[in-house]
């Protein structure tokens, strides 16, 4: 993906912020800081100074959160780890990103997202270094849950002060680049380092990780403004949660979208591999390939959700309608899957992250539907709840297949896969028809509230 395309397109982002090309734009910083400052920077250099660094912390995100669909056989080998094992080490991440947003969201308030970013991926560095260290199943959870509470709160961090630099309109295409660099990092998380891995093992792969997770910690430092941070301001507390969770548009959106979001995350980065190595019984080679384009059609899937969101906006085509039809899609995928037509199973792999990055629509959906004083608390209920539900996800669907044997080459049977599929297709199903009862009922209503309001105007 060339970075010239992402650092125009934000560049044009800006516009509406800024004066004429050659004077500069307000410094982001001062919405995600939360106090106003006084500082100006040319409009080139927030593709510099915000959105790269903070993409590049989603790069990492995505890269550490996926590692291990890749290492499952030197794991297993290593530790002979069955399948509810194994679904714990990888799920761990999931439950520790979790315990990370509070934190996150009263630092970030506190000391702006540059010196929150450096903190986090500092601490995930010396996460993925304990990992690579780890002797016991123990250890390596251990390990694993600092690398997820350190790139914890990335996605929260960037969407928050990347908004505060971009119009509304652009926000769907600003956070279609960020989830297209988490995309980067979720395909460098498959064949490349399996590339790696025929020079190194794999603990010398997590020394290598966490020195590149230290070093765009670094470099995201060294490129913030240089004026003085912002005066302390009030964290997000339990009542601002509460509130955002009592808005009708929050509850419509995570209605819809929260269980396919959660499905997308805790089984991509992990069980689609199982499924094609198991199922479809492709070598490991053959399986990080396969991984390989399904992370890299994030890139293009990302991009493209942000661009269809915006251009069906304009059209007034609501975003939640949008998701809806992604949300059917991602579904039909899964139904496929539970088919079980073996000539398809390399499409439906792709299919299923392609179609699955519509629900990154949550975020933008949720920034644009609440008050600028909500967005941050927002962010951190709805974090919360996707990597929960992740978590219960990728360990739930490694504990049902663990419910049939494995054959004497270690793969588990179809029926486990198509079982588990078809579960998640049955949890998916209610949002679906709530949503389409809940349209079809507002679709009646509408002419009665015209009415009504002709019939209340004067004579």
């Amino acid at each position: 993906m060339r970075t010239d395309i992402i650092h125009s397109t934000f560049v044009r982002a800006t516009d509406a912020h800024a004066r004429p090309t050659d004077k500069p734009v307000p410094d982001v910083e001062r919405a995600a800081g939360g106090a106003p400052k006084t500082a100006w920077q040319p409009r080139a250099a927030l593709f510099f100074t915000v959105f790269l660094p903070f993409a590049l912390g989603q790069y990492m995100h995505a890269l550490l959160r996926n590692v291990n669909a890749v290492l499952v056989p030197d794991l297993v080998a290593s530790l002979s780890l069955n399948p509810g094992q194994l679904g714990l080490l990888t799920s761990t991440f999931f439950f520790s990103v979790v315990l990370a947003q509070l934190p996150t969201a009263y630092a970030l308030e506190r000391h702006g997202p540059h010196k929150v970013q450096l903190a986090m991926l500092l601490l995930a560095a010396l996460g993925a270094l304990m990992f690579s260290y780890g002797e016991t199943l123990t250890q390596l959870v251990l390990a694993r849950a600092v690398i997820g509470f350190g790139v914890g709160g990335t996605m929260m961090v960037a969407v928050k002060a990347i908004s505060a630099g971009v119009v509304a309109e652009r926000l769907p295409s600003s956070v279609g680049f960020l989830i297209a660099f988490g995309g980067l990092g979720s395909a460098s998380a498959t064949l490349p380092l399996r590339r790696v891995l025929e020079v190194t093992d794999w603990r010398g792969l997590f020394i290598g990780l966490a020195a590149l997770t230290a070093a765009i910690a670094l470099f995201a430092w060294l490129v913030r403004p240089r004026q003085g941070g912002a005066p302390p301001t009030k964290a997000p507390s339990a009542r601002a949660l509460l509130e955002v969770w009592r808005n009708r548009a929050f509850r419509k959106t995570i209605m819809l979208v929260l269980l396919s979001h959660t499905i997308y995350w805790g089984i991509q980065g992990l069980w689609i591999g199982r499924w094609l190595s198991d199922v479809a019984r492709f070598s490991e080679g053959t399986v990080a390939y396969l991984l390989y384009l399904s992370m890299a059609a994030v890139i293009f899937g990302a991009i493209a959700v942000g661009m269809i969101t915006e251009w069906a906006k304009r059209r007034g085509i609501a975003p939640l309608d949008v998701a809806a039809i992604g949300v059917a899609g991602f579904v039909l995928v899964q139904c496929a899957i539970v088919l079980n037509h073996a000539p398809t199973f390399p499409q439906l792999a792709v299919l299923f992250t392609l179609v699955g990055t519509i629900t990154g629509i949550e975020y933008t959906i949720v920034q644009q539907s609440l008050p600028r004083e909500l967005a941050g608390p927002a962010s951190s209920c709805l974090n919360m709840l996707i990597f929960i539900g992740a978590f219960l996800v990728q360990a739930g669907f490694g504990q049902l297949i663990g419910l049939w044997a494995p054959d004497a080459l270690g793969h588990y049977p179809a029926i486990a896969y198509r079982v588990g599929f078809g579960v998640l297709v049955l949890v998916q199903l209610p949002g679906l028809v709530m949503y389409a009862l809940g349209r079809r009922s507002a679709s009646r209503m509408a002419p009665l509230l015209v009415a009504e309001e002709d019939f209340a105007k004067p004579a």
